[in-house]
């Protein structure tokens, strides 16, 4: 642990008022979060070792709990997760003087909306898997063959192809999938950003950036899709006034 003590930076604040929001800050201290203004803007800062944070659930969530927190007073934009000045003075001349019109443009897009995050899964694969070799007359034969195969090594390949077929028409499947839901859902929000995902079971993991005046459509419009899918696709809904998609502050020092 580093003995140099600085100011960890959480996001930027539409605020002009110096404002604290309790020992909520990062690293198991109980550090005071608090702004920093400068003109209508704020950082919102807390004493902190000068260390290079993991990325833990721990600390993640500590970050983010910093950020909820904040958003009641006004919109927020996030500041890249570990970032620490060592000095107050620091984050007004380097950060907040020079950057000011573009935080204050960003801010004002940001106003008035929230990040609404849609994940879809398929929660049988088995129930996907019989599905893609019903639905393919090509995979359905071939399995039907080796049924009757009494080569053990022609049976083997064949099973290896079987394998290589349905993970390319599952693969297809997906695409097709999830293109319908995210297209569904396009044109209730503003932007969209599709993020990663792994396993042969997932869909989709999308944020949406919505008017806050037409969440009550889009939460309309999640339940019936959720509603029409039953049991085979899973929807997984979340909500958040801090717009961590769409905003991410890099500062360099």
């Amino acid at each position: 642990m580093s003995n140099s003590e600085g100011y960890y930076l959480y996001g930027i604040l539409a605020s002009s008022d110096r404002q604290e929001f309790g020992p909520i800050g990062i690293g198991g201290r109980e550090d005071v979060v608090y702004t920093l203004p400068y003109q209508d803007i704020a950082a919102i800062v807390s004493r902190s070792p000068i260390v290079k944070y993991p990325v833990t659930r721990e600390n993640t969530m500590k970050h983010a709990k910093v950020l909820d927190r904040a958003v009641e007073e006004g919109t927020v934009l996030p500041v890249r997760f570990s970032t620490i000045s060592e000095a107050e003075g620091l984050i007004i001349e380097k950060v907040l003087q020079p950057r000011y019109q573009e935080f204050v443009d960003l801010l004002r897009k940001m106003e008035g909306k929230l990040e609404l995050r849609v994940r879809a899964r398929w929660p049988d694969m088995d129930a996907i898997f019989a599905e893609v070799v019903e639905e393919n007359k090509d995979i359905k034969s071939l399995k039907e063959e080796l049924l009757h195969e009494k080569d053990a090594q022609k049976k083997r390949a064949g099973m290896v192809k079987v394998g290589e077929m349905i993970q390319g028409v599952l693969e297809e499947k997906r695409k097709e999938e999830a293109k319908e839901l995210l297209e569904t859902l396009k044109p209730l929000s503003l932007e969209w950003r599709e993020n990663q995902i792994y396993g042969d079971m997932n869909l989709i993991n999308v944020a949406y950036l919505v008017n806050k005046e037409r969440e009550v459509d889009f939460d309309k419009k999640v339940a019936d899709l959720d509603s029409m899918y039953g049991k085979r696709k899973q929807l997984k809904y979340t909500r958040s006034l801090v717009p961590y998609n769409f905003v991410e502050i890099v500062i360099h020092w």
